[in-house]
C-alpha cells in the first residue's frame, strides 16, 4: 500500500481556549503515523516547543510548523486534501479510495468554525461520525483507516523513552 505521506493541517489554534486539544491532536497525529502537522490562528510556541519535546523524548522525525494562511497551506499543497468533518462522507465508504491514492495528504482538522471554502478546496469530506465529536478522536480513526492499523507496527527512531508492554505495572526504558 502506498498512501503517501500525511500532513495535518490543524486550523485555527487559539492558545487560551485550544492549547490541550492541540495538543493532543499533534500527539495523535505523530503516535498514528502522520510526518508533520501545519497550524494557523494564534502562533503558539509552547505548542511547538512541547511536541517537539516529544519528538525528542520518544523519537521520530515528526515536524510541526505555523503558518498564517490556511487557505494559501491547501492551495500550494502537493498533493491531495483530505477534510476531517460530521458532514462529509462515511469514512468506511471513501477510505479504500483514499488510501489507494499514492498521493501525499493534507488531512484538514477544523478550529472553532470552518470556512465553506474548505469544503470547496478538500479531494474529499470524510465524515467518522455524523454527531458532534472530538477532532482528536476523528483523526485518531481516520489515521487508523488510512493505515489499516499499520501505525501499530511504526518504530520511532532515536527515542531516548521507549514502554515495554505489560500486563500490569509500567515499565519505561531509557536509552537503548
Amino acid at each position: 500500500m502506498n498512501r503517501g505521506g500525511v500532513t495535518i493541517l490543524r486550523l485555527d489554534h487559539r492558545p487560551k481556549r485550544d492549547v490541550r486539544v492541540s495538543t493532543h491532536l499533534l500527539l495523535a497525529a505523530r503516535a498514528f503515523g502522520a510526518s508533520e502537522a501545519i497550524y494557523t490562528g494564534v502562533r503558539d510556541e509552547s505548542l511547538e516547543e512541547s511536541i517537539r519535546k516529544v519528538v525528542t523524548d520518544w523519537g521520530g522525525s515528526f515536524k510541526i510548523k505555523y503558518v498564517n494562511s490556511w487557505r494559501k497551506a491547501i492551495k500550494e499543497w502537493n498533493g491531495k486534501v483530505v477534510h476531517l468533518t460530521m458532514y462529509g462522507l462515511p469514512v468506511r465508504n471513501v477510505t479504500p479510495e483514499i488510501r489507494a491514492d499514492p498521493s501525499n495528504k493534507l488531512i484538514v482538522v477544523g478550529g472553532a468554525k470552518v470556512p465553506s471554502e474548505v469544503y470547496n478546496l478538500a479531494h474529499w469530506n470524510v465524515a467518522v461520525t455524523s454527531q458532534p465529536h472530538s477532532e482528536v478522536s476523528a483523526l485518531a480513526v481516520f489515521l487508523n483507516e488510512l493505515s489499516d492499523g499499520s501505525f501499530l507496527n511504526i518504530e520511532f527512531p532515536d527515542a531516548k523513552l521507549r514502554i515495554v508492554p505489560q500486563g500490569k505495572g509500567k515499565l519505561v526504558v531509557v536509552g537503548d
